[in-house]
């Protein structure tokens, strides 16, 4: 999982590989080999790097109602998002995209124009 998970973050976050697996070790620290964690288990620091995770599709939070003493109560989880890690992870990008920059000559990146 953690190389998938570093490819993700590479892909993701177009991070350079060291950060990338400095991230995900961080990330792996905090879940502690779970599955799941509860979100109030977790500062606001780390709070704020999972919701940033979460746009980006890599970890996902589960929203869970409980009825305590007659009051509705709510707890948060989060957890990896393991199919669109590997859809991250496996993505290729193609070369048409980039294709456009190969036509234009090597003199026009040199010109400076005022």
């Amino acid at each position: 999982m953690k190389k998938l998970f570093v490819k993700a973050l590479k892909n993701s976050f177009n991070m350079d590989e060291v950060d990338a697996i400095e991230l995900a070790k961080t990330v792996e620290d905090i879940f502690h080999d779970k599955k799941e964690i509860e979100d109030m288990s977790i500062d606001k620091y780390t709070r704020s790097l999972f919701y940033e995770l979460q746009r980006e599709g890599l970890l996902k939070l589960r929203r869970e109602e409980l009825k305590e003493n007659g009051k509705i109560m709510r707890k948060f989880y989060w957890s990896f998002d393991n199919k669109k890690i590997k859809e991250e992870a496996n993505k290729t990008f193609r070369e048409e995209e980039w294709k456009i920059y190969k036509d234009i000559p090597s003199r026009a990146w040199l010109t400076h124009v005022a």
